[in-house]
This record gives C-alpha cells, sequence and structure tokens, in this order.
C-alpha cells in the first residue's frame, strides 16, 4: 500500500493538485448541479481534469467526491447512490494516476452542524464510513477530509475513515482572519485548537484549505508550526481572494504570484502543497518547476 508519510521522509516537498469546480463548470456542469453524480454520467470529463493535473506535476490528486457524504447527495436524490458515487471517484483519480502518484479521497463536510441536532453524530459518522470505505475500494492511497470548521465533525470523519479503511488520513480545516489578526474557522476554531483534536482523533497529516491566500496560509502554517513541530502539513491555497468583475468571480493571483510565495510556504513548515478555488493546472505546473529546482 502507497503511504505518503513514508515518502515524506525523504525530505522531499510533495505537490498536490488544484481546483476542481471550476473546471467542472468550464467542462458543462450547471449551477446548482451535483458536481459528484458526474462521476458516473461524465465520467470522461472528469477524467480529464485528474489527468490535466497529474501532466502538470502533480505528486497527489483528489477525487471528484467532495460532496459525496450520502447526506450532502440526499438533497440531489442520490443518497442511495453514494458507494457508486464515491468508488467511480476514487476509481477515476487512479485511472489518472498510474502507480507512481498518490490519490487522496476527498471527503468535505456533510452539509449540517452538529451542535445545531440537525442530523445525529451516529448519522453523519455512518455517511463518512461509506464515503470512506468507496473510496479506499475505488483505488485511494489515504482519505482527506477537508474544508472542516467544527471539532466534531471533522472528528468523525477521522475516525470514520480509520475505522474503515487502513489508509492514512489528512485533515484539513479552512480559517479565515480576524479583525483582531487571529486565524480562526467560522465555529470559531483556531489553528491551535485543531491540531489536538484532529491528532487525537487519528489524522495522521494537518493543515489548511481554502479561504486564503498563499500569503495568508504562511501565516497559517508558522501558527501551526509554533504548537506542532513534526507532524506533516498541507496546504492548499486560493488563488487570492475572489474579486467579482464584470459580474465574473475572478482570483487575482497568477501562477508567477503564487509560486514565487512558495519558498517561504516551504520555510514556514509546510511539506505538501497544492492549490485550492481559483488554482490551475498551470499553477501546479509553477509550483512544480520551483520546487524540484530547488
Amino acid at each position: 500500500m502507497r503511504s505518503i508519510l513514508k515518502r515524506l521522509q525523504s525530505g522531499n516537498i510533495l505537490i498536490s493538485d488544484g481546483a476542481w469546480g471550476t473546471f467542472l463548470h468550464q467542462l458543462g456542469l450547471g449551477v446548482g448541479e451535483c458536481p459528484e453524480i458526474w462521476n458516473l454520467t461524465n465520467r470522461d470529463k472528469v477524467l480529464s481534469i485528474a489527468r490535466s493535473y497529474i501532466d502538470a506535476g502533480s505528486d497527489m490528486i483528489l477525487t471528484n467526491s467532495f460532496g459525496g457524504h450520502p447526506l450532502r447527495l440526499e438533497h440531489f436524490g442520490f443518497k442511495e447512490k453514494a458507494f457508486e458515487i464515491n468508488k467511480a471517484a476514487a476509481e477515476i483519480s487512479r485511472e489518472a494516476a498510474g502507480d507512481n502518484h498518490f490519490v487522496l479521497g476527498s471527503m468535505g463536510p456533510c452539509g449540517f452542524i452538529l451542535m445545531m441536532q440537525e442530523k445525529s453524530e451516529e448519522e453523519v459518522f455512518n455517511g463518512f464510513a461509506v464515503q470512506a470505505k468507496a473510496l479506499y475500494e475505488g483505488g485511494a492511497d489515504a482519505i482527506c477530509v477537508e474544508t472542516m470548521t467544527a471539532i466534531d465533525e471533522a472528528s468523525l470523519a477521522i475516525k470514520a475513515a480509520k475505522e474503515s479503511t487502513p489508509l492514512e488520513v489528512i485533515c484539513t480545516f479552512t480559517f479565515d482572519k480576524t479583525m483582531q489578526g487571529y486565524y480562526r474557522t467560522m465555529m470559531g476554531v483556531s489553528p491551535e485548537d485543531m491540531i489536538g483534536a484532529v491528532k487525537e482523533a487519528g489524522a495522521d497529516i494537518i493543515g489548511a484549505n481554502c479561504g486564503l491566500g498563499i500569503e495568508q496560509m504562511i501565516e497559517v502554517v508558522q501558527a501551526i508550526r509554533e504548537t506542532d513541530k513534526t507532524t506533516p502539513v498541507l496546504v492548499h491555497a486560493n488563488a487570492g481572494l475572489p474579486e467579482v468583475i464584470d459580474g465574473k468571480t475572478i482570483f487575482p493571483q497568477t501562477p508567477e504570484i503564487m509560486s514565487a510565495k512558495l519558498q517561504q510556504l516551504i520555510d514556514a513548515g509546510s511539506n505538501i502543497i497544492g492549490g485550492c478555488c481559483g488554482t490551475t493546472p498551470e499553477h501546479i505546473r509553477a509550483f512544480a518547476s520551483v520546487i524540484r529546482n530547488k
């Protein structure tokens, strides 16, 4: 079984992929349509996205399963297809990745806030377990619990993945910068709060994704490293903060702008670097050029 942790022991910086949603919409995904159903209905288009990142130099790629929790799929009428959809997502990325690259099974939030008691912990846990099992059977090398904002939900997702599969688990939270200059999730979780909780739940790799540009991600990684010097850190930064220009959402940071900041992100303590909203294969190609020439 492929191990990201063993690969990181060499001291090399690994390159992840970039945004997926942007490309799904460019390829025809409609507003309000379920992205994950495309694993069954538009397999070739999903495969083309995965291949574009491998061709750009990614060491690892995600799966098109971010919203694959059964409770989220229920909104679209696909709850009963959850296992099939997630397994297909992993199979597609596995085909693109081949034997020499890692596949990260993406698991995003379930769509409900546990503290509001809209859904039980058992329902949420069981849904993550279904998702993790399917991603494992489809060929994922690790589970990436991402874009989390609440410790309770993240912990359930990690535990479900650990109990349902033998895979390593990555967990990333999404932070915003407060008026006071601190980093917190929308549920008030700090980077320091995240570390202890997700490691106790069983996370092997920690980090941050979405919400912030690369400059702010440098500060988040610095905050993580003040508390934890050794756990590998993954960062998926946005291509800057989105701007609406002529009715279109634009992410201002070009591949050149982001890649110029990579060394600072590495010096802060990052081990795996990729992109989130607004990043493209061109961004990943620029990252690979900087990292592999280092």
